[in-house]
């Protein structure tokens, strides 16, 4: 057991305190799978993470993540959350517009000239959802069929289920409670909002393996319905998308495109610097 200094942030959000929370152990080296495992089932946050000298010489840092479950190849606001953090600790990358994260799916790139720092989506592999999934979650879940203009599995790390709905409305009016980790298994939702809402878009991540009923807002959902918005030709070449309004978040997420990258962007908070005995 040793001192180890530990910052707590609050991602994707304007409004501290209404984002999506993230733990953060600044210096893990010489800690077990075991012990980041029991820490980040401790927290009991969507997600904890630990960063480590890199085994990449390109990257600045390494990063693994962990939810009270389970070790993830990447995820959105734990990247930009972790970035955040590194950085108030004292770190300085070797480019000073671009940090280099490295993590189980390799390098991501944490773009900072921006208006808000933001992470280069990394590629999304698109398939059709399976009809056995793609029936069960709309039985379970009561999607009017109506509704549905797209869906597929997307997987960029973590596998989606993803649907494309109408409208904001008919992503938003749905229970969450009706499908739960693990016999359902991260399932998406996007839907438009109407001009002026002040959001392009509404996403949910429902049945995240986090084992919450919802994500209160999920980095690397959007940049996965972002890729495959791209696909589709429907993604604008700026959005913002809002998420966690069904539990009392204000979660926004800015996208946006640079040559061929789509850039996943948003605010981060430092609210608790301090150590933590491991």
């Amino acid at each position: 057991m040793r001192h180890r200094r530990f910052i707590q942030c609050d991602v994707f959000t304007a409004t501290p305190t209404r984002g999506n929370g993230l733990a953060v152990v600044v210096e893990a080296d010489g800690m077990t799978d075991a012990q980041m495992q029991d820490f980040a089932a401790w927290t009991n946050l969507a997600e904890t993470t630990f960063l480590l000298p890199p085994t990449d010489p390109a990257a600045d840092y390494r990063v693994r993540i962990f939810t009270p479950k389970r070790e993830m190849l990447f995820a959105g606001h734990p990247t930009l959350g972790s970035c955040a953090a590194w950085l108030h600790a004292g770190g300085r990358p070797a480019n000073p517009h671009t940090v280099l994260q490295e993590c189980a799916i390799g390098l991501v790139a944490i773009d900072q000239t921006g208006p808000v720092p933001a992470f280069v989506a990394p590629p999304t592999k698109i398939a059709p959802l399976p009809q056995d999934d793609h029936d069960r979650i709309v039985a379970t879940l009561g999607i009017d069929p109506a509704t549905i203009t797209a869906s597929a599995q997307l997987e960029n790390g973590p596998v989606w289920k993803a649907f494309a709905l109408r409208h904001a409305d008919d992503v938003l009016t749905l229970d969450a409670a009706r499908l739960r980790y693990p016999d359902f298994r991260a399932v998406g939702l996007i839907g438009p909002h109407d001009p002026g809402h002040g959001a392009d878009y509404e996403v949910r991540n429902i049945a995240p393996s986090s084992g919450m009923v919802e994500d209160p807002i999920t980095g690397s959902l959007n940049a996965a319905l972002a890729c495959w918005m791209k696909r589709r030709g429907t993604l604008p070449a700026q959005a913002t998308v809002a998420q966690g309004t069904r539990i009392n978040r204000q979660g926004r997420v800015h996208i946006s495109t640079r040559d061929d990258d789509i850039l996943i962007g948003g605010q981060t908070h430092i609210l608790i610097d301090g150590t933590v005995d491991i």
